[in-house]
């Protein structure tokens, strides 16, 4: 849809170097269907600040193009393009475009709703979570029952959505019980996954596998989550962990995670 302002930023070392390029690959591990141009985080970051501010011209995959004048014209313009046809880098574009908005909490949830069911990789998820600033300056409350939905999705990303938001905004005392209650009633065995597990290192990138158990991005949000609020509530974290009725492969990635960072190394996971 915009790919015409993306390409001339795309990185010559992904353009040129097979080996560069299929390192970049294997670490989004984006799905097959999902196309990948090669532009870094910080190009792509550029890139939203300018459309949001001075807007651009966009082609759907229908072939009609026009100039959007503003922000909220061109997330509009997302909403109606067909999915399938967004380049990973311009999924992440659509939710930063949607971090910058401004609007009330009521329209920012009609635009989440259209946004959520898209997100298909770690990386987007990531990337759009990380960059929220609005939850700041909003009710907290009514963006937890938002929330709330999509711990309930039986879909992987919508439920990493509401894992890595509450992970990022709400590991605080006044929240702490109700995050764990909610990864506490996570239903893993309905929650389901366009990655299949392999036993080993897929043979390219963008195979859709990964080596883990199913559904390993919601498994490896909840470690994240755990091992985020052992850093600040350690003793709260080791009592939930005692009592959990998490499956033990978390737990492994939960301690995993726990030693890796630099906040929690020397802190006592169990």
């Amino acid at each position: 849809m915009i790919t015409e302002i993306l390409e001339p930023l795309v990185c010559e070392r992904f353009r040129n170097d097979p080996y560069y390029r299929e390192r970049h690959l294997r670490v989004i591990n984006a799905l097959p269907s999902r196309s990948v141009l090669g532009l870094h985080i910080p190009d792509i970051k550029k890139i939203a600040r300018s459309i949001s501010k001075n807007g651009c011209k966009v082609v759907k995959s229908n072939g009609e193009h026009h100039i959007c004048a503003n922000n909220t014209e061109i997330i509009r313009d997302f909403e109606t393009e067909e999915t399938n046809s967004l380049c990973y880098e311009e999924t992440i574009i659509w939710g930063y475009l949607i971090n910058s908005e401004k609007t009330t909490l009521e329209k920012r949830f009609r635009m989440l709703e259209a946004y959520i069911p898209i997100l298909d990789n770690w990386a987007v998820c990531d990337s759009f979570c990380s960059n929220i600033k609005w939850i700041r300056k909003s009710d907290k409350e009514a963006v937890w029952e938002f929330l709330n939905r999509w711990f309930n999705s039986n879909r992987e990303f919508e439920v990493r959505f509401a894992i890595v938001t509450a992970m990022s905004h709400y590991i605080d005392e006044e929240w702490l019980e109700r995050v764990f209650h909610s990864i506490e009633r996570l239903n893993f065995s309905k929650i389901e996954s366009e990655y299949r597990t392999s036993s080993k290192k897929p043979e390219k990138a963008q195979e859709g596998s990964v080596q883990g158990k199913e559904p390993y991005y919601v498994r490896m949000g909840v470690a994240w989550l755990l091992a985020t609020a052992l850093a600040k509530f350690p003793e709260q974290t080791r009592e939930f962990v005692h009592t959990t009725r998490l499956p033990e492969d978390i737990i492994r990635l939960y301690i995993r995670k726990a030693r890796e960072s630099f906040r929690t190394r020397e802190v006592m996971a169990i």
